[in-house]
């Protein structure tokens, strides 16, 4: 077993407004795939085997105290922090240090789903 997440799904109520907070935030380009049933876009990738995306429908809703799902901040994570409220987010743990992992917070993102950030500094 080379990573043990493979995939995973953000939930959104509204796929614009969940893609407009993830770009603002973090910076990420996400491409929209949009199914009869169901809205998603898709986190950026590479080949670590990794992925994972925003989708709005099949019942999902977003949840502020379910599992954490931990999401590259780059080099250092004040700068996308100091974003999240400005685009509809909460801080909810602010900026710690792990030690030698680096440093972690929590946020709330637009959509009220409770999402983790780390970056080494």
């Amino acid at each position: 077993m080379e990573h043990i997440v493979t995939w995973f799904e953000v939930p959104a109520l509204d796929i614009d407004r969940a893609v407009s907070f993830y770009r603002n935030v973090f910076g990420y380009e996400m491409q929209r795939h949009d199914h009869p049933d169901c809205q998603q876009a898709f986190f950026p990738f590479d080949q670590s085997g990794v992925a994972g995306a925003l989708i709005c429908g099949l019942g999902m809703k977003p949840c502020a105290d379910g599992v954490i799902v931990f999401l590259d901040a780059g080099r250092d994570l004040r700068g996308p922090l100091s974003r999240v409220e400005a685009n509809g987010g909460q801080i909810v743990k602010s900026r710690t240090d792990i030690g030698e992992h680096g440093f972690i917070a929590w946020i709330l993102d637009s959509e009220g789903n409770r999402v983790g950030m780390c970056s080494p500094f």
